[in-house]
Order: C-alpha cells, then structure tokens, then sequence
C-alpha cells in the first residue's frame, strides 16, 4: 500500500499567515503531520509583499512541538547560479555549482540560525529542488543531517551517506510509487487547490505518516528507480512546457 508524505514549503517571517494558518488547520483536522521548510535568513525579495510575521519563530516552535518534522530549506532562498546539480527540476540554484566552502557557510550560518530560535532540523531541502553532491559534502561537514527530501524514486533509498526520501508530485494524487511526497507552497494555494487537498485528505488521510514515523533502512536505490527518474527528467520537457514556478 502506498504510504503519503506531505511537505510544506518556503516557511519563514515572510509569508501568507492566512493561507499557512489555513493549510495547518486542515492537516491537523486530519491528523497529517507534514515536513515543514523554513527558510532560516529569508532573503527572497518575492516574499516581501507579505507582512513580517514577528511572531513566526514562536509558531515553528509549536510546529515542532506537534512532531512536524522540521527541514532546513536551504540558507536564504536566493538564486545565484543556473545549475541544476543532481537533482535537474529546474535551471536555478542557491547551491548547485557552487564551490563547497560557499556551500559550508550557507549550511552553518543556516543551522546556527534555526538552533538558536529552538529548532533541530532532521531533514534539508534545497530551493528551486537543486543541489549537488558539494551540498552533501557540506551538510556532512556542518551538521547531522542526513536526509534530504528531493529526487524521484519508487520508495525511500540510502546512498553517499543520506537517505533520500522521494519528493514526486506538486500535487494529491493517487500513484503507484511505495513512498511519494507531496510538495505545497501555501502561500500560492487556491481556493480549487485547498478543496482539492481536502478531498484527498477526507479518503485517504490514513495513508500518511510523519517523519517520526519512518524506519529508514540502507536500501540501495534500483534499476527501477533509476528508469523512473530517467523517465521523469527527460519526458517532463516534452510533455508540457517549462514552467518558471518558486520553489
């Protein structure tokens, strides 16, 4: 039976209260304990047309506290490169293609920032879903994290160090996939994605588990995965045009 991941994404001072306070009142109606993205040093000039939320670092703390599993969404949500690393969604980096001392500052200046305001991050994401195999050598140097949520699969596998947690659709929807997370930007939710989510929720919010509630296991990534991350990243240009979306 396939088994439901939700991640929420871009969590920071910097963001649409009504819709995160309305997103995080659906998922607990329902009992989902998403992983949660803060950006620790938001520095996005998209985002400021939000109000700043001086009371944001208070609200992770409860996320926290209701075993929200807590990730480390890159440093400062800047683009600087056009890399797209190991994980090609997108052609734009804060990471991918930087030299690993840069790569080590973000990754330390970042943990120190979410540390200090009470919070552990388990788990790393990169903006625009791009990284590289320096981003791994960082986080290896400058902290104890060893998942990241990002790249295709059929199901949760280990390799260089991490275990890597399948991130496939933006999207509820029922796949074939052993593990798929579903990755939401609340502050872009519309009313047709909010009732989309809530009828998913309403049948199968029983299918998902939190992070706390994973066994990871050193399984090796397979010929299967392989052929569906192929499939993915070379049909996806063709299928559909590309789509320059924040991530």
């Amino acid at each position: 039976m396939t088994r439901y991941i939700m991640r929420l994404d871009d969590a920071s001072p910097y963001r649409d209260i009504r819709n995160w306070d309305r997103v995080e009142a659906l998922l607990d109606q329902f009992g989902v304990r998403p992983i949660v993205g803060i950006i620790p040093d938001n520095q996005d000039q998209s985002f400021r047309r939000y109000a700043r939320d001086e009371k944001f670092w208070d609200r992770a703390q409860n996320w926290q506290a209701k075993e929200w599993g807590i990730a480390m969404h890159g440093y400062d949500h800047v683009y600087i490169s056009h890399c797209s690393g190991i994980n090609p969604v997108n052609a734009r980096s804060e990471f991918a293609g930087l030299p690993l001392g840069e790569q080590e500052a973000k990754i330390e200046k970042g943990l120190a920032i979410l540390t200090e305001h009470g919070l552990t991050p388990r788990v790393f994401f990169a903006p625009a879903h791009t990284f590289d195999h320096n981003t791994l050598l960082a986080l290896k140097n400058k902290s104890e994290i060893r998942i990241i949520s990002d790249t295709v699969a059929t199901e949760i596998y280990f390799r260089d160090g991490f275990y890597f947690i399948p991130q496939q659709a933006g999207a509820v929807r029922k796949l074939w996939l052993k593990t798929v997370t579903f990755c939401y930007h609340p502050d872009t939710m519309n009313e047709a994605a909010f009732d989309e989510l809530q009828r998913f929720l309403q049948m199968h919010a029983n299918r998902f588990v939190a992070l706390s509630d994973l066994v990871l296991k050193p399984r090796r990534i397979n010929l299967l995965d392989r052929g569906l991350a192929w499939a993915y990243f070379n049909l996806r240009g063709y299928l559909k045009p590309h789509k320059d979306q924040r991530m």
